[in-house]
Parts: C-alpha cells; structure tokens; sequence
C-alpha cells in the first residue's frame, strides 16, 4: 500500500484549523454560510488526520523507549508490547484516511429516480417488479426517506408494468445506486396450478435527482404533448387532456407522466427528464474514466444480472459480490443493510486498491 500523501494532508490540516479560527469569530460575516459548509465536509478527515498525527508522536515515544539501552528490559518489553498495538492502530487508521481522501461522488448526497420495470416473464415478472417496489419502499420507510410514485403502468394481475418513483433524502444515492440491473426471481407463481418453478426478471435503474445546477433544459430541446389520461373504467375515467409527454429532442428521451394534475405532470416528467439526462453525462463521463469505472461494484450496466431471489431455498445472491443470504422473508420486507453495505465495502475496497497502485 503507497504512503500516505503528507503534503495533501497538511494542507488540509491548515485549512480546518484555519476554518475553526473563523467559525469561532461568530456568524456575521457574509461567507459564514460557505465556511460553515467547507468546514462540515472537512471536519471528518480533518479529524483523522489529528488522531494520525497524534499516534505517530505516540509511536515514536514507543519506539526510543524499546530501543533505549538504558531502559531496564521489563520496560523495553512493555513498550515494544504496546508499540505492536500502535503500529495495528495505525494502519488501520490510515486505510481510514485513504478513504476519506478518494474523491467523492458527487451526486451521493442527493436524492434519487427509482425505476422498475417488469422484465421476461409476463404477469409474474409485473408481479415480481411490484414486490421490488414494496421492498425499496420498505426500506426508505426504515431510513426515514420520502417515496413518491411520479408514474405507473399496472400489471394485468396485479404489480407494475413500470413504476417510477422519487425517493428523496440525505444520502438517498449512495445508498440505491448500486441496485441498478437485472434482479432475477425463482419462485412458483400464483397462476401456476402445476407447483412449476418459474424464472421471471424485472430491470432497477437508479438515477441521482437532477438539480437545476447540474442540468440545464433548453425549451427548444424539448417538445411537449398533452394526452387523455388513461382513467379506471366506467364512471371514472378521465376525460381531460391531462397527460404529459416530453420528448427531449437532442437525445429523444421520451418521459409521461399520466396523473390528474397537468401542471402537476409536467413538473414530474421534467423532473424524471432531468435525472436522465443528468444520469447520461454521468455515465459518458464515466466511459471516459474506463479505468476508474472498472473499479466499480459491476460495470453499471443495466442488462447485467446482478441479484437472484430464489423463494423455494429462501435465498437472495448478490453475483457481482457472491453473497448468499438465507432471508429471503426479511430482504423482501426491505432488510436491505447487509447487501447494501457489503456492495459499499466491495466498492470501497476497490477503489483503494486502485488508489494504492503507482500509474
């Protein structure tokens, strides 16, 4: 493992000291905000560089007193004793500190567009998508986030043709954005009479929400249509032209969003535009770094299979990572923290290896 950049961490150390200096003064300044903003997002390494420093003062104290000659040998056993315990400490924060000092993805903090569409299998892979959606919801639930529906397309039977929606929150990308792929279902469907166990499939696309700073949409990249809305049969189908279709004409991304509302369905389909075109300068950025994407968890590509839920053994596999969990039952109930923070160690783990070899 290389060295750790000292002259990178010194500068950040001055920075935050300097920071804290100002943040002491009080909040009059007009900047206060700024300081207080790069202080926050500085505080962590800063931190860890502190504690790294103090440790190799500790170690070196260690270090003269096991090698002092002077030093009686009962002494001179304890510290090399307690230099071995120092030395472990140390490296262990300093892998910390590598860390913290990979850029970061920016769009982590952000919200996200989950989209779940039902894959090969017919009724059973719509029902499937549908369990999927109940599960990401689940675990929004558990982390305090919002879900909000912005489109659906029911199944024949029951679930989702389609379904997409805005989970909003901190953190909410750097969580869900490893869960983009073909998800892949075992399991014997409600509409077989014979107990055959069927293979369905249903495709997870998590798109970072765009901000008006990240995505700029001109008006005349975009075309607009009105529609009849598609309503529930009989007496309450609805007969206004409420439907929104936005086509952007550069890319020919083609977003609807079909609610009652149509100013309520414009702002949705932008919304969803947004994080598609936002996505897609992610990803062409990406290609460009081939390097650095092939360090990530799988290649992001969403027709690569990544999960398979297999009912009958109640087992979920992650292939990217080869984890195996027998609790199906929980992971569908939206138990996703050991799956979600593997893929996150996964990553992170990779990105230091990268990190740690000489170009």
């Amino acid at each position: 493992m290389a060295s750790l950049p000292t002259d990178r961490m010194n500068e950040i150390a001055r920075r935050f000291a300097y920071l804290e200096a100002e943040m002491a003064k009080g909040g009059g300044r007009e900047d206060f905000a700024a300081l207080s903003s790069e202080y926050s997002a500085l505080e962590d390494i800063a931190r860890a560089i502190e504690r790294h420093r103090a440790l190799a003062r500790e170690i070196e104290d260690a270090r003269g007193l096991a090698a002092d000659p002077a030093a009686d040998r009962e002494m001179r056993e304890l510290a090399e004793a307690e230099l071995f315990e120092l030395e472990a400490r140390e490296t262990a924060l300093s892998d910390e500190i590598r860390l913290l000092l990979l850029p970061k993805d920016a769009a982590d903090e952000k919200g996200a567009i989950l989209e779940i569409r039902a894959g090969t299998g017919g009724s059973e892979a719509g029902l499937f998508a549908g369990d999927l959606f109940r599960m990401y919801q689940r675990y929004a639930e558990g982390r305090g986030w919002k879900v909000e529906i912005l489109s659906a397309s029911e199944g024949e039977v029951g679930g989702y043709k389609e379904v997409v929606a805005g989970v909003s929150g901190k953190g909410v990308f750097s969580k869900l954005k490893f869960e983009s792929g073909v998800h892949r279902v075992q399991r014997v469907p409600v509409t077989e009479s014979g107990g055959r166990i069927h293979t369905s499939a249903a495709t997870v696309a998590v798109l970072p929400e765009a901000e008006d700073i990240d995505i700029e949409v001109r008006a005349e990249d975009i075309r607009i249509d009105t529609m009849r809305s598609s309503g529930a049969g009989g007496q309450h189908v609805n007969t206004t032209d409420s439907a929104v279709r936005i086509t952007h004409l550069p890319t020919g991304i083609v977003v609807t969003s079909s609610e009652k509302s149509q100013h309520q369905n414009r702002a949705r389909a932008m919304q969803v535009l947004k994080a598609r075109l936002y996505d897609q300068e992610r990803q062409r950025a990406a290609e460009e770094r081939s390097e650095a994407r092939r360090a990530q968890v799988g290649s992001g590509d969403r027709s690569e299979r990544i999960r398979t839920y297999n009912f009958p053994q109640g087992r979920v596999t992650d292939h990217r990572i080869n984890l195996t969990l027998y609790k199906l039952d929980k992971v569908m109930e939206g138990d996703l923290d050991e799956l979600v923070d593997a893929l996150g160690a996964d990553h992170r783990a990779q990105l230091l290896a990268a990190a740690g070899e000489p170009a």
